[in-house]
């Protein structure tokens, strides 16, 4: 197993808290630049009530607070979901170099499907972004969540 594949098993123990929780499952994790996990964290928008409570943006907040500082260079965000617009934002403004997800997401995926956030070079910033980590296994976690909801 690569080390990306062994970001995206943490990633998806958080996502699988969050289905536990009764929160949609999608987990993400902040890798440092020596490749230790500097945070993670899973889905809370229901149980916090904040519609920014993404796993992607408690974990950058974790990091940030982590190392001291709210610029993530030389980070990679490991997510189980493409990221929304929001999340795809932060990550850019957190200045990430990388962004590694799982599950493409047809309806508000902002990194490839719908919009191409960290690439777009009107910004500041730009992330190298890797799609496709554990796709399967990402995509077939919510698959299963929503279809226990129906």
């Amino acid at each position: 197993m690569n080390d990306r594949e062994r970001w995206m098993r943490v990633a998806l123990l958080e996502a699988e808290k969050a289905a536990a929780a009764g929160e949609v499952p999608v987990g993400a994790v902040v890798i440092g630049p020596s490749g230790e996990i500097l945070a993670k964290d899973h889905n809370r928008t229901i149980s916090a009530n904040d519609p920014t409570a993404h796993a992607e943006i408690l974990a950058l907040r974790k990091a940030g607070k982590k190392i001291g500082n709210h610029r993530l260079s030389g980070c990679r965000l490991v997510v189980t979901l493409e990221p929304c617009p929001m999340c795809a934002g932060a990550a850019v403004h957190a200045r990430v170099k990388e962004i590694l997800f799982g599950a493409v997401d047809p309806k508000a995926g902002a990194v490839l499907t719908l919009f191409r956030i960290p690439t777009d070079e009107r910004l500041n910033h730009r992330a190298v972004v890797i799609p496709g980590v554990l796709a399967k296994e990402c995509a077939a976690l919510l698959t299963e969540f929503f279809r226990s909801r129906r």
